[in-house]
């Protein structure tokens, strides 16, 4: 799940004193709800196809986990707000190394902010953006409705919806209305996108990056998702694991010159969440830019979780880690498109990255048919699920009436398999019974 809290305790308004009453974000709230009935994390009786990290143990395929490293002296004390020197070349290396074959212009450590996880980095972003319109991505990550929501008095969030028949994907054309109509000086969006496990990728990429570098928008693009990417098989049946990641650093001209911001990390693509090392790529003065508002957010990322980052980014290591992630995830995916495809939740596309399923419901009987309603109804036989109408990011709950999610869910294949399975057959036993 998107970090746990164990926290069930309702608030007394008049204990806060000065502070505000603070909302869980609709993903944690799924979590608090199961720990109501006792759930906790690495419970051997909970499925959690709610959750929103990748396992995390040892996994066919890949190697095996790193659980020590070497700190040199250094490593205690305070670190750089943009990284330590080491790992942001790491990562300028590894960037490079997948997605600028062939460029004259490659990423250096100038172009590398490190931060402490992606939540993180984007909020030393957002506290970073210039007075004005930020178009984003509908239905998209939890998060992002916090996040504008802190600035809304100096942004202003402008939706854009995915249409059902392009699997809920914002296409670069409507991007361009929305810069057209609404001025738009930035746009931000998952790719691959949580919730619906769509990706946008080649052409369609590439014309969303140049759209960009004409217009001077700045394209914040969240790629933590970026090596979870499975194709059509030949066959056209199940998917098999695509060759390589997807992202929108392969279409950048010029890494100072394009206004384009890429985050990534090792929470999803490496499997170490606990980690929180997240980083950002970009024009170097974007980059300062940013790490100089973690001067008051954050103080820096740790020097031990990146001195352990930087074996994980070493290139066969990496390469090994996620070609296995990928033979592993997409078995896991087209097992559990198939199963709900058989207990007859709908998708308008089935999912091409991510290790999330955007189910419609509404061909279920009630209360089944209501993401709300199923959620509750799946805790009572132990199994996490995540309402779609969460993922309906409104930063200034400007919109009236039912969220035009309320009849999808996003159900997660992050689990093991064995985890995995439990849970769809419990969620079977529960629609058979009624």
């Amino acid at each position: 799940m998107d970090p746990a809290s164990n926290s069930t305790a309702v608030q007394d308004p008049a204990s806060l004193g000065a502070l505000r009453q603070v909302p869980y974000m609709g993903v944690i709230h799924v979590v608090a709800e199961a720990v109501k009935l006792g759930f906790s994390n690495g419970h051997p009786d909970w499925c959690n196809l709610g959750q929103g990290q990748p396992e995390v143990g040892e996994m066919a395929g890949a190697p095996p986990r790193i659980l020590s490293c070497e700190l040199d002296p250094s490593d205690c004390a305070y670190g750089p707000l943009e990284g330590t020197d080491e790992l942001r070349q790491a990562v300028a290396d590894y960037a490079n190394r997948l997605y600028r074959q062939g460029h004259s212009s490659r990423y250096g450590p100038e172009n590398v902010a490190v931060a402490s996880g992606g939540r993180l980095a984007l909020t030393r972003l957002m506290a970073a953006l210039e007075s004005g319109s930020v178009g984003y991505q509908l239905p998209d990550y939890t998060a992002y409705e916090d996040m504008l929501a802190t600035h809304a008095s100096r942004l202003d969030p402008i939706p854009i919806w995915g249409r059902e028949e392009n699997g809920f994907l914002v296409t670069p054309e409507q991007v361009a209305a929305a810069s057209e109509e609404h001025g738009i000086a930035s746009y931000l969006f998952s790719n691959p996108t949580n919730p619906t496990g769509q990706v946008l990728a080649g052409d369609a990429l590439e014309k969303l990056v140049r759209l960009a570098r004409d217009r001077s928008i700045t394209l914040i693009s969240d790629e933590f998702y970026s090596h979870f990417i499975y194709s059509p098989s030949e066959n056209g049946q199940a998917h098999v694991p695509a060759a390589g990641p997807v992202s929108a650093a392969c279409y950048v001209e010029d890494v100072e010159q394009d206004p384009v911001l890429i985050f990534d990390g090792l929470t999803k693509n490496h499997r170490y969440p606990g980690w929180r090392v997240g980083w950002t790529l970009g024009p170097a003065p974007m980059i300062e830019a940013m790490a100089r508002t973690g001067s008051a957010i954050d103080g820096g990322p740790s020097r031990v979780a990146q001195r352990a980052a930087l074996e994980a980014l070493e290139p066969s290591r990496a390469d090994q880690e996620t070609d296995a992630l990928r033979e592993v995830f997409c078995a896991k995916r087209n097992l559990m498109v198939e199963r709900l495809k058989d207990m007859g939740v709908r998708f308008a596309a089935e999912p091409s990255g991510t290790f999330y399923c955007w189910g419609d419901l509404s061909a279920l009987p009630a209360p089944f048919n209501d993401g709300v309603g199923f959620f509750e109804r799946a805790l009572q036989h132990k199994v996490m699920t995540v309402p779609g109408e969460y993922f309906d990011v409104d930063p200034r709950k400007e919109r009236q009436g039912d969220s035009p999610y309320k009849q999808w869910m996003r159900f997660s294949f992050g689990p093991p398999m064995d985890n995995m399975v439990m849970g769809l057959d419990r969620l079977q036993a529960m629609l058979d019974r009624g």
